[in-house]
C-alpha cells in the first residue's frame, strides 16, 4: 500500500494521555501513514506513574517502524529535507504552547515545529493542559491566529475540579490529520 503522508507526531510531557496520544498513533499507521516519532528530552527520558520511557519507546518504535527523533540537534533537519507533510503535537502542554508561542526552541519538539512551519506545512495541536482557560489562553488565542496552525477540538476534562484545564479531543486527531493537510481546522475549536 503506498503511503498516504508523511506525518512527524511530537509528544511533549502530559503523561496522563500518552497512552491516547499512542492509540492515535497507530490509528494513523493503520490507516496507511508513515508516522516519524518526535519526543520532547523529558517526555523521551522520564519514568512516571503511568509507564516508563523504555516502555513508551519500545511501543512508539514498534507501531510506526521509525526511530524517535529526541534532540534538537535530529529535529532540526525535518523542515529542510521536507520529511513531514504535517506535523502532530499530541499531547502539547502548556509550556510547549507558551513556548511556541513566544518563539522558544529548545526541546526537540519546539526545534520540530519551527524546522516544519520555515517550509510553510501544517501543524496540528492536541492541547493537554490545565491552564488551557488560564495563563495558556493567550498563548492558544496566539497560535490559532498563526498561519499553519490547527488546534484538534478540546473541551473541559474536570470542570468541576480543574475549572482552568482542557484536553483535546485525540480521537478526532485522524481527521483533523486529513483537514489540516487540506488546509482546513475542524470546527468548533472549543466543545
Amino acid at each position: 500500500m503506498p503511503v498516504k503522508a508523511n506525518i512527524g507526531f511530537a509528544m511533549c510531557g502530559s503523561f496522563c494521555t500518552f497512552e491516547k496520544a499512542i492509540r492515535e498513533m497507530e490509528k494513523l499507521v493503520n490507516e496507511g501513514y508513515n508516522v516519524i516519532p518526535i519526543l520532547s528530552e523529558t517526555a523521551y527520558s522520564t519514568d512516571t506513574r503511568f509507564g516508563t520511557a523504555v516502555g513508551f519507546i519500545n511501543r512508539i518504535e514498534s507501531i510506526t517502524g521509525n526511530r524517535i527523533i529526541s534532540s534538537i540537534s535530529s529535529a532540526e533537519p525535518l523542515g529542510p529535507k521536507k520529511m513531514c507533510d504535517l506535523l502532530v503535537v499530541a499531547p502539547c502542554t502548556g509550556n510547549t504552547l507558551a513556548k511556541l508561542n513566544n518563539g522558544i526552541t529548545d526541546t526537540a519538539v519546539t526545534m520540530a515545529v519551527k524546522s516544519h512551519l520555515r517550509i510553510n506545512r501544517p501543524v496540528l495541536i492536541c492541547a493537554a493542559t490545565n491552564d488551557a482557560l488560564g495563563a495558556s489562553a493567550k498563548n492558544i488565542g496566539g497560535l490559532i491566529n498563526t498561519k499553519n496552525i490547527y488546534f484538534v477540538p478540546m473541551n473541559q476534562d474536570d470542570f468541576l475540579n480543574k475549572p482552568k484545564s482542557m484536553v483535546g479531543d485525540f480521537e478526532l486527531i485522524p481527521d483533523c490529520v486529513e483537514k489540516a493537510l487540506n488546509g482546513n481546522q475542524v470546527q468548533p475549536i472549543f466543545k
